[in-house]
């Protein structure tokens, strides 16, 4: 019985106290804030699990004999795979947004370097325009992926529609 926690049994349970950051609204966000992911080194198990997923069979994701032969230096990881690494889910920026958050609206991108199993990709988003509506704000983030060798490979947008403090 010695090493059990100690918890007040007079003390209500509330959710808001595993909260991983402190939540913070749309006017608290500020441009220039950065949203790191974690880095992930793509395999070839990844892109097998995606092919099957997307069902896009093209042999430039899969075929080392043709991919070489049309100018690649291996298979190329799906260009759709790489955008999933921007996901925000990977990133602290949801649980910042807390209960604010409405919907992720819109997105564009742009492949800029081929990316093949082996390579690790280093996501990150960063808040570029706030754009207050009344009661609720748009947050665009320029979302970037960046290789091990620091190029970058992706680079695109990001819009979300979050509650104004006075909505919450």
């Amino acid at each position: 019985m010695e090493n059990q926690p100690t918890t007040n049994v007079n003390e209500k349970f509330n959710p808001n106290n595993f909260l991983i950051v402190p939540a913070r609204t749309f006017e608290e966000l500020k441009v220039g804030e950065i949203f790191r992911a974690p880095s992930r080194t793509l395999t070839d198990a990844h892109s097998a699990a995606f092919q099957t997923v997307s069902c896009d069979n093209h042999p430039v994701h899969y075929d080392d004999v043709w991919a070489k032969k049309h100018g690649h230096k291996a298979p190329v990881v799906h260009g759709l795979q790489v955008l999933a690494f921007t996901a925000p889910g990977a990133t602290l920026f949801p649980h910042v947004i807390g209960e604010a958050f409405v919907a992720f609206t819109e997105l564009s991108c742009k492949f800029l370097k081929e990316v093949n199993a082996g390579d690790t990709l280093y996501p990150a988003l960063q808040i570029i325009a706030l754009h207050p509506q009344g009661s609720t704000g748009i947050v665009e983030t320029a979302a970037t992926i960046h290789n091990q060798n620091g190029e970058l490979v992706l680079s695109g947008t990001h819009k979300y529609l979050l509650k104004a403090n006075s909505t919450i």
